[in-house]
């Protein structure tokens, strides 16, 4: 049997160095390296899309592989494709690294430099490993398979926009269609999702941080069920303590979740943390939420522009989504799409604040009445963006677009 294998590898001559020896190998079928963890994750999910049988039987992750950490890496793969065997190749094979790699999920280490005989053995044992896996998936098993469940992040492009109130109504919608839904609070210091559902808890993600490994049992005892359905992780009660959340805590929380849920969304506030960007960076999709005037506007501007500086997400593949639309107002979604450069969502949400005032001041977000309009709106957007199903057909806040020209252009850029 053929064994297909992925590298990625991330450095130039490390790359090289091992698409040769890989070449050498019999009975072996390596594709050409990807040089970053986003690329990593996005080809696999790609495959696993089509077919459990698309997947390679191994992959490669070089130690210097980015902008995700090696470790971290090998986790979210182990975790979203355990029919995959993944090696790390590494210069330091100590005791200590190999420890972790396997509590990591590797299947094994090849050190630098490369040895023909021990890259062929790591990448037989790792190939050997998935065929047993996979063999266990085609008889029944229970072994979770694929890319997991869709995990959708919000962010506000500033205070104020709705970045709550547009993550719990997606994550409702997504319940009222009958698909297991999480939602967590990322807004580490300010966060209010629990209010926003009448939820008395006693604990958060906070109390996760300091837990190496996130189990199942773990996790479950950390998450509050609501009536609605939705398994809330809230955020900390007391600000201070979201310090305490890290990047490594937020990979394990929602590589976890996605692999328990089949939506996941995640409310990440306005303000960029290391933990915010790294649920950002995993996310399938990921929402900007802005509001039609200048200020915001430029906001989300800035935000898609430090996103993509530090490597976290493309501005053509974030959805910018349009809260508190009129359609008199002199910026349009078409000019939002132009001047951030993101794809605005066909679903504009209209301004209709009325509606919310008594739900948001009894804390009961759940209890917004069907027939209104911000609700009609953003759960269509659930359905738009198929973590739900569409309650209704595109209607009048479905493609309000229009572009008032280039006097709003002028405007939002401070020319």
């Amino acid at each position: 049997m053929t064994t297909r294998i992925l590298p990625a590898v991330g450095d130039a001559d490390a790359a090289r160095s091992i698409t040769t020896l890989l070449g050498q190998l019999p009975d072996t079928e390596p594709a050409a390296p990807v040089g970053d963890s986003t690329s990593l994750v996005d080809t696999l999910a790609r495959l696993a899309a089509d077919s459990l049988d698309e997947l390679p039987e191994v992959v490669l992750v070089h130690e210097r592989i980015g902008p995700v950490p090696a470790l971290e890496l090998v986790r979210e793969v182990a975790l979203r494709f355990p029919a995959v065997g993944v090696v790390l190749v590494t210069a330091d094979t100590g005791p200590g690294l190999y420890s972790a790699a396997m509590d990591s999920g590797a299947r094994g280490l090849v050190a630098m430099p490369l040895s023909y005989e021990e890259l062929a053995q790591r990448v037989q044992s790792a190939a050997a490993w998935s065929a047993g896996v996979r063999r266990h998936l085609g008889q029944g098993g229970d072994t979770p398979g694929g890319p997991g469940g869709r995990v959708v992040t919000v962010s506000g492009a500033k205070g104020g926009v709705g970045t709550t109130v547009t993550a719990v109504q997606l994550a409702l919608a997504a319940r009222a269609s009958g698909l297991s839904t999480a939602l967590v609070d990322l807004d580490l210091q300010s966060g209010d999702v629990a209010s926003y559902l009448d939820v008395q808890f006693r604990r958060s993600l906070v109390d996760l941080a300091a837990i190496q490994d996130i189990s199942p049992r773990v996790l479950q005892d950390a998450l509050y069920a609501h009536p609605s359905g939705i398994a809330l992780l809230p955020a900390p009660g007391e600000g201070e303590r979201g310090e305490d959340v890290g990047e490594r805590t937020v990979r394990q929380v929602v590589s976890a979740l996605r692999n328990r849920y089949e939506v996941v969304v995640v409310d990440c506030g306005t303000h960029l943390t290391g933990a915010g960007a790294a649920a950002v960076e995993m996310a399938d999709t990921t929402l900007l939420v802005v509001t039609p005037d200048v200020v915001a506007v430029r906001a989300a501007k800035r935000t898609v522009g430090l996103w993509e500086r530090l490597q976290i997400r493309k501005a053509e593949e974030t959805v910018t989504v349009v809260n508190r639309h009129v359609r008199t107002t002199e910026i349009q979604p078409a000019l939002v799409e132009r001047i951030t450069g993101t794809r605005v969502a066909r679903t504009s949400v209209p301004a209709n604040f009325k509606e919310l005032q008594p739900v948001v001041d009894a804390g009961r977000m759940q209890d917004l009445e069907a027939k209104s309009a911000v609700k009609q709106a953003l759960w269509a957007l659930a359905g738009e963006l198929g973590i739900a199903r569409a309650r209704e057909r595109e209607g009048r806040h479905g493609k309000l677009r229009g572009d008032r020209g280039a006097v709003g252009l002028r405007r939002v850029r401070g020319t």
